[in-house]
Parts: C-alpha cells; sequence; structure tokens
C-alpha cells in the first residue's frame, strides 16, 4: 500500500469507531517520519542489549532508557496533530501516575527521581500503545512480522553459539561488559541465552512473537515467501530448547492452541493448520537427528524437571507462572501501606538508588509489584485497567476472527500473556508488552479498498 493510500480514512473494526477513528495526517513524509519512529523502537528493543554488552558497554545505564526519547516524541507528535485518542485506559493510567509521584514523595519512598522513574511508564509507554495503533495499520503489522521473521534465523544462530559457548566468551559478555557472562540458570552446566537482550527474558518474548507471526503465515501462505517460513519455523522450533525456557515453550503452545481455534472458523484454514503441524513434525523430526538438537532438548528437559520439582508439579508451575502471583497480590494488598511504599522502588533503578543494589525491595511478581508500589487503590486500578483493556482486545481480535481478519486473534495469543501480567518494571519486557499491544490495535485496522482501482 502506498504512504498516500494509507493516509485516507481507515475503516476500523471491532475496537469502536469513536475511539479508533481517524482522519487525515498533515502530510505524505510527516506519516512516513512517525512510521519510521515505530520501526526504530522496535529496532532499538531487539538490539539495544545488544549496544549495552557488546558496542557501547561503557553507555550500558543511559543507553537503558534509550527509547523513551523517542517514545516520548512520538506521543507528543501525534498528541499534537490531534491524532491520539482519548479512552479511559490512557487517561486512567496518566492519572494514577500522576497521583503516583504525589504519593511517592510524600507518603512513600520520598525520592523524586525514583518516582519520575517509576512515571515513564504511565505517561510515556502506556500512550505509546495507542500511538502504535493510531501511526501504524495491519499492513504495516505484517511488514514488521516479514522482518520478524528474517531475524529469526540470524537470532536462533547467536543463541546456538551462547548456548555452546562458555561464559566467558565474547557472545555471553553481560551488560557494560560484565565479562562474568550474561547467561542465566539453565541445567546440565548450560546457561539460559540472552540471545542480543540485556537478559534472558527478551530470548523468550521475541521468539513469543516469532511463533504468532509463523502461525499466521501458515494460514496466509500467499503473503509469504515459503522458503523464509520454513525456515523460520525450524528456528523457532530449535530455540526452545536451546532458550532453556519453559516459558517459551508455554508461549508456543498457546499460540498454537490459538491457531487451533482460527483454523475452527474456517475450512481452508484447517487444512493449512494440517500443513503447519506437518511442517513441524518434519522439522522436528530432522533436528532430532542433530547432535547439537539432542544436548539442548537433554537440557531443556532437565531443567524442566527440576523447576517443575521446585515449584510443585505442573499445575504450582502454570499457576505460578502464568497468575505470576496474582492472587496473591490480591489477599496481602491488606497488609500494604494504602498509599504504598512508593512509585519506581520495585525497579532495579529504584533499588539501586534507595539501596545500593539490584534486588526486589517489594516483590518480583508484576501484580504484587503494582500494588506495593501504589498501595490498594491505585495499584488495583492498574491492574483493572490492564486487564480491562485485555478484554477489550480480546473481544475485538475474536470479532475480526469471525470476520476473517486472523492477524489480531494470533497476536492476541501473546497478549495475554504480556499486556495483563507482565514485568514492566524490566525495560525489555515492557517494551513487548507495550509494542504487541499497540501491533493488535494495528492488525484491526483494516484499509479500505482504494476506490480508484476498483
Amino acid at each position: 500500500m502506498k504512504e498516500k493510500e494509507a493516509l485516507k480514512p481507515v475503516h476500523y473494526t471491532g475496537m469502536g469507531k469513536q475511539v479508533y477513528r481517524i482522519g487525515e495526517a498533515s502530510s505524505d513524509s510527516e506519516l512516513l517520519l512517525l512510521k519510521k519512529g515505530v520501526w526504530l523502537y522496535f529496532f532499538l528493543l531487539l538490539f539495544e542489549g545488544a549496544l549495552r554488552k557488546w558496542f557501547f558497554p561503557g553507555l550500558a545505564t543511559p543507553l537503558l532508557i534509550v527509547r523513551d526519547p523517542l517514545a516520548l516524541w512520538l506521543v507528543l507528535s501525534v498528541w499534537q496533530r490531534g491524532l491520539l485518542p482519548s479512552n479511559i485506559f490512557m487517561s486512567g493510567m496518566i492519572t494514577v501516575g500522576l497521583f503516583g509521584v504525589f504519593t511517592a514523595v510524600f507518603f512513600g519512598h520520598g525520592n523524586l527521581y525514583v518516582a519520575l522513574y517509576g512515571l515513564r511508564i504511565f505517561i510515556i509507554h502506556f500512550p505509546f500503545i495507542f500511538v502504535i495503533g493510531r501511526i501504524f495499520n495491519r499492513d504495516d503489522v505484517l511488514k514488521l512480522g516479514k522482518i520478524t521473521l528474517w531475524l529469526a534465523v540470524p537470532m536462533t544462530i547467536l543463541i546456538a553459539l551462547q548456548f555452546y559457548s562458555p561464559q566467558s566468551a565474547w557472545v555471553n559478555r553481560g551488560v557494560g561488559g560484565d565479562m562474568s557472562g550474561a547467561g542465566f540458570g539453565g541445567a546440565m552446566g548450560y546457561f539460559r541465552p540472552p540471545a542480543t537482550f540485556s537478559f534472558t527474558n527478551g530470548t523468550t518474548l521475541f521468539y513469543g512473537l516469532v511463533a504468532c507471526f509463523v502461525f499466521y503465515f501458515w494460514f496466509q501462505l500467499k503473503n509469504i515467501n515459503r522458503l523464509v517460513l520454513i525456515v523460520a519455523t525450524v528456528a523457532l522450533l530449535a530455540a526452545i530448547p536451546l532458550s532453556i525456557s519453559r516459558t517459551l515453550f508455554f508461549q508456543v503452545i498457546i499460540s498454537l492452541v490459538f491457531s487451533i481455534v482460527a483454523a475452527s472458523k474456517d475450512t481452508q484454514f484447517f487444512g493449512r493448520m494440517v500443513l503447519s503441524c506437518l511442517a513441524g513434525f518434519i522439522a522436528l523430526a530432522i533436528l532430532s537427528q542433530t547432535s547439537f538438537f539432542q544436548t539442548a532438548t537433554e537440557a531443556f528437559f532437565a531443567r524442566f524437571d527440576s523447576a517443575n520439582t521446585q515449584e510443585g508439579g505442573l499445575d504450582g508451575v502454570l499457576l505460578d507462572r502464568y497468575l505470576g502471583g496474582l492472587i496473591g497480590a490480591l489477599t496481602n494488598s491488606s497488609d500494604i501501606p494504602f498509599f504504598g511504599y512508593g512509585l519506581g522502588m520495585g525497579t532495579n533503578v529504584g533499588s539501586m538508588l534507595l539501596a545500593g543494589k539490584k534486588e526486589f525491595l517489594i516483590a518480583e511478581e508484576e501484580w504484587a509489584r503494582t500494588v506495593g508500589e501504589l498501595g490498594p487503590l491505585l495499584g488495583l486500578s492498574v491492574i483493572a485497567l490492564r486487564l480491562c483493556l485485555s478484554a477489550k482486545l480480546t473481544h475485538a481480535s475474536y470479532s475480526n476472527l469471525n470476520q476473517g481478519n486472523i492477524l489480531p486473534w494470533m497476536l492476541l495469543s501473546l497478549g495475554l500473556l504480556t499486556i495483563p501480567q507482565a514485568q514492566w518494571a524490566q525495560p525489555t519486557s515492557l517494551g513487548f508488552s507495550v509494542l504487541i499491544a499497540g501491533l493488535i490495535i494495528a492488525s484491526l485496522r483494516v484499509p479500505e479498498p482504494d476506490a480508484s482501482s476498483s
């Protein structure tokens, strides 16, 4: 679709015209510049860890928030043009964030800088969800998906190198050039590889996004080079054991379940679902004959078994990792001060400024951290807003699925794992949560056919 066509009024389905109806931007060049800004945010999300580890280790600390100025500029640019939608989600988050600064300074930890660091989540990154949804449309999301599949191949090669290399190797160097390595606890003497990210959760989130697009493009083979799709599928399957990540394994299973639901809506999609499963089985059969895959699989299952034992079996794993202590945050909220301990206190930056070291001053689980920082009233309000946004996107995505638009539904398979309870205190996790939410909204924007071409 030409850029000029992208400036025409756009048809929306599922999210409500009063919120997502858009007029024309002031010029082609302005829209193109804003789109480039979103693309830059995407690439910085993928590679800021590489900059902090390998190329500019001396700038590791300022590069931690390298996406913040870009996101702020995009939010202000879209707002100044009158294109930023007004909705209860964004208004609610901004209000809670601003009030949270006040309560943190006067009733909490008392450090303004820590409070402002926490505020950026509410007034920059959360509104950026709707900026992505406003600047991008379905065609842009598909372009990003194709790039993601291309990147999956070198990313898998990288994590294979990290998996088999010692922690002292250059590819495993940590943030700031840390020679002790960036790998995290794995099994059988192997560590979970962080790929281009600062921490291993980035690897899991990236391949979760890859899984969404892999399953989608198996439904829409005409929109992708089949060789690229096959190689990306192999890369995804190889990444599961190489990552030694149970979370990634469950994410791929959930994407598979979402694709089965999509296949049940149309008989032609069911045939393509069978084809994708067949391709996956063939890829697994080929990979299982290689020694590198066998070793990674052994380490993965060793990690799976040991972690399951520690966490009380598979039920404990699912309850803890996918509910993330959400119920505990609710039941323990009465023990927390009404205004909480202070916005930003639960972040790594907050712990460094307040305690002089990285540690969980409040809680590791997202909901418990949110309630601990903001208190029961404000904290539960944030949780409610995140849950309501997730419900709204689920309804819109399912409605579009019934209309033949599968893309938002497949993206939702990752979105429902990140939007409600991803760790927003961690920049990479925050970035992927914002990105996937914005892409879901953008994928609901299906441009109307050009009347001149009909």
